[in-house]
């Protein structure tokens, strides 16, 4: 086992390393992203940039660097910044990170500022709306699935099945689109936009219900079609119908064995939620107007901030290569029966 989570961690982290070299590159090969500024401001991003091995710093104009980014005399002396190649871009992007944790600066959001602090500064908001939206909808999900499973083949399985199949093919930004028409412009009974953080408690505990509802809606559907499926497999078994025969009842069968090896591959893909939902939370966090890195990853994007969207990038990439780890290494912990990387 232990051979195992080793070796997963190491693919996972050579997966991370060309995932991220990939996108570095190929973002460097977009157009140069222009800080915004004064000429004092845009001077000091550009001595950064020559610090950090991505721009060069040239006394006379030349055309061997391609497009000329900026130029400035101060003190006499003449400064004309260009842009290194990519590949030198890269090494020095690896040099940076190793021995320093730099992961480039911002030209639009917050122009001059370390890229990394500001992802820092946003994950809070996604974390904790996506963690409310996971405890909303884990149990609600199981426990649909398990009403559904229970009493299948009959009315209340074909309500919830079919409340289901309608709920799961919306997508969360419909939903809160619709959502907000009705309770926030038409009812007035919450926040049209996200409360900012000197707003009262009340405006803030509010700002939290259409996004976590929103995002739970999918998951609570996938939960329960996911459970229904299992129990109802596992319901199916011989040795649930060799327990009803021992003398078991039937309440006993299905708590003491049929829901606990349902749960088996239904507890890992939690984890696997998350991620799914953090990344779903892109566009509803942009509408609702919610600080999160979410919304900024579409806001650098559309402002050609490639450094800040290089880094939110890299932590999508980072979190669900983690969580795929997680989720492989926890059925072995669940499940003792499962040793992954035993020899047969």
């Amino acid at each position: 086992m232990l051979k195992y989570v080793l070796k997963r961690i190491g693919l996972a982290i050579v997966t991370a390393f060309i995932i991220l070299s990939l996108s570095f590159i190929l973002i460097k090969s977009l157009p140069y992203s222009k800080p915004l500024g004064t000429n004092d401001q845009k001077y000091s991003y550009y001595l950064k940039e020559v610090n950090l091995g991505f721009v060069v710093d040239l006394p006379n104009e030349t055309s061997g660097y391609g497009e000329l980014l900026f130029s400035i005399t101060t003190d006499k002396i003449s400064h004309y910044f260009y842009q290194r190649p990519i590949f030198d871009q890269y090494f020095s992007w690896l040099k940076n990170i190793v021995t320093r944790w730099d992961w480039g600066q911002s030209t639009y959001i917050l122009p001059s500022n370390p890229a990394g602090p500001i992802i820092a500064q946003k994950l809070p908001a996604s974390i904790r709306i996506n963690i409310l939206s996971v405890i909303v909808s884990v149990p609600l999900g199981i426990l649909l699935g398990i009403i559904a499973a229970l009493k299948k083949n009959t009315k209340t399985d074909h309500i919830i099945s079919t409340t289901i199949m309608i709920f799961i093919s919306i997508p969360s930004f419909v939903l809160i689109t619709v959502l907000m028409i009705i309770f926030c412009y038409n009812l007035g009974w919450l926040p049209t936009q996200w409360p900012a953080s000197s707003a009262p408690q009340i405006d803030r505990i509010k700002g939290y219900i259409l996004p976590v509802i929103c995002l739970s809606f999918g998951s609570v559907c996938g939960y329960a079609r996911f459970t229904r499926a299992e129990l109802c497999e596992v319901m199916e078994s011989d040795y649930l119908l060799l327990a009803r025969t021992k003398g078991l009842t039937r309440r006993q069968a299905i708590i003491r064995h049929a829901l606990r090896n349902a749960m088996v591959p239904i507890i890992p893909s939690i984890l696997a939620e998350f991620i799914g939902v953090l990344g779903g939370s892109m566009i509803l966090e942009n509408l609702y107007g919610i600080p999160g890195i979410g919304s900024l990853y579409i806001k650098a994007f559309s402002s050609q901030d490639y450094n800040v969207l290089f880094v939110d990038m890299a932590l999508f990439t980072i979190i669900g290569l983690l969580a795929g780890v997680l989720l492989d290494i926890s059925y072995g912990f669940i499940d003792p029966r499962i040793r992954m990387g035993a020899k047969k």
